[in-house]
């Protein structure tokens, strides 16, 4: 995996598309500061929904799984404010639907957590994972009593009597 990572106020870590976890975020300061400030751009018209910039910039070449300095790729950002268009398009594209952050979220806990339905059964569409993360898909909704999504993710018996873990206040940005 090629990922940078950089102190600067843009804090923004460019990582391949390749699905790996990192291990490490090279120093990217020595970057012109333009490169810093379009992936910054690509990771604002994630969340804001400019489907046609973001999508643009990646049939161009940019990677679909490209990772914030949080470790927040161009889908978790776009699940998470409820995209759903373009979360199924980064999806077509290659973004992993599997991929955590940092902190161990994972992207369709972010979308459950949120209540994005669509969004949530886009990610299940295409194999993501409701048992992995910290805390689950699974765990998440049943946090915020998302019944609709608890069917969604296949949530058994068994998970819905499941005690939940504290789930840190922590939002993707």
């Amino acid at each position: 995996m090629v990922s940078f990572y950089t102190r600067a106020p843009e804090r923004v870590t460019i990582a391949s598309s390749l699905s790996q976890p990192q291990t490490s975020k090279p120093d990217v300061n020595g970057l012109p500061p333009e490169t810093l400030a379009f992936a910054e751009r690509m990771f604002e018209a994630a969340r804001s929904g400019r489907d046609e910039e973001l999508l643009a910039a990646v049939d161009a070449g940019l990677p679909a799984n490209l990772t914030n300095h949080k470790g927040n790729t161009l889908l978790m950002l776009a699940a998470y404010a409820g995209h759903e268009k373009l979360t199924r398009e980064l999806l077509k594209r290659g973004a992993d639907p599997n991929r955590p952050n940092d902190l161990g979220q994972s992207i369709v806990a972010g979308a459950a957590f949120k209540g994005h339905v669509d969004v949530v059964k886009a990610l299940v569409d295409k194999n993501a994972d409701p048992r992995v993360g910290v805390p689950t898909a699974i765990q998440t909704a049943l946090m915020f009593n998302r019944i609709d999504i608890l069917d969604i993710l296949g949530a058994t018996e068994e998970d819905r009597k499941a005690e939940v873990p504290k789930l840190p206040s922590v939002v993707p940005s």
